[in-house]
């Protein structure tokens, strides 16, 4: 990949498509993870403004303090940076107290996580419509097109996706590119949704490398059938999470009236 002209793709691509739409900046949901440190700043580097929010619901204090040495980072190395703390733990901790108990307890803890990413969606919308501002958003290629793993309607709602096309690896090499703190490339890669230390592959099952590797296998028309031992399983795992994921990943279904029933 020639890093730095993608860089200068991206940023150029940001820059030109909020001042085509007379946007004031972009507004960013930062996790202490790879993803949002990238995302914001390459946002950053356009010179429009950039508001840094940080959002925790129940978080573990090690994804905060380098979610908070980012922000003072693209602060330092930025004109036009600002930052914003909002703690959505009471509300998030309130929206139990007052939806009802279910029986099945697996898929309510389920739900729940997936509310956090949805209350921060709400937020950061929030933030864009006071300041004339878009919510960029953070999933890369395997998340957003391989397996789906993200929220529909919380991370995944957002106005445009500046590195969507880039693979997990790729994104880790513009963070280094970009000079990104060591202890977010060092992290193990976490959606935070879940108020403990569990990572994404612990959530999928495969690295983001073997995910990679079965996303190129997959669109070459390869199946797990085709490997054995652990090449099997991680093909199992992908096709099992991008089939099952699908609703997030491709257009909502519209039901189509016959013309002559109009």
């Amino acid at each position: 990949m020639q890093t730095e002209k993608v860089v200068n793709h991206i940023v150029d691509w940001l820059k030109d498509y909020a001042t085509n739409a007379k946007i004031n900046g972009f507004v960013i949901g930062i996790s202490g993870g790879i993803d949002s440190a990238v995302t914001s700043t390459l946002c950053a580097m356009t010179g429009l403004d950039l508001l840094c929010l940080e959002m925790p619901i129940h978080q573990a204090p090690t994804q905060v303090s380098r979610a908070l040495n980012h922000i003072n980072w693209l602060k330092e190395n930025h004109d036009k940076v600002s930052m914003t703390q909002v703690d959505l733990t009471p509300v998030f901790d309130q929206l139990i107290e007052e939806l009802p108990s279910v029986e099945n307890e697996e898929s309510r803890f389920m739900s729940l996580a997936n509310t956090r990413a949805r209350l921060r969606m709400t937020s950061l919308y929030y933030f864009a419509a006071i300041k004339n501002y878009l919510v960029a958003g953070t999933g890369n290629k395997v998340e957003d097109f391989g397996v789906g793993f993200y929220t529909k309607y919380g991370d995944g709602g957002v106005d445009l996706s500046p590195i969507a096309d880039l693979l997990k690896s790729e994104v880790y090499e513009i963070a280094k590119y970009l000079g990104v703190n060591q202890e977010i490339i060092d992290a193990a890669p976490t959606d935070g949704l879940w108020g403990d230390d569990r990572t994404d592959e612990d959530q999928i099952g495969a690295s983001y490398p073997e995910l990679e590797w079965a996303m190129a296998m997959n669109d070459q028309g390869k199946s797990a059938d085709d490997f054995e031992g652990r090449q099997h399983e991680v093909m199992k795992i992908y096709k099992r999470h991008n089939t099952s994921n699908s609703h997030k990943m491709n257009p909502i279904p519209v039901c189509e009236i016959p013309k002559n029933l109009k």
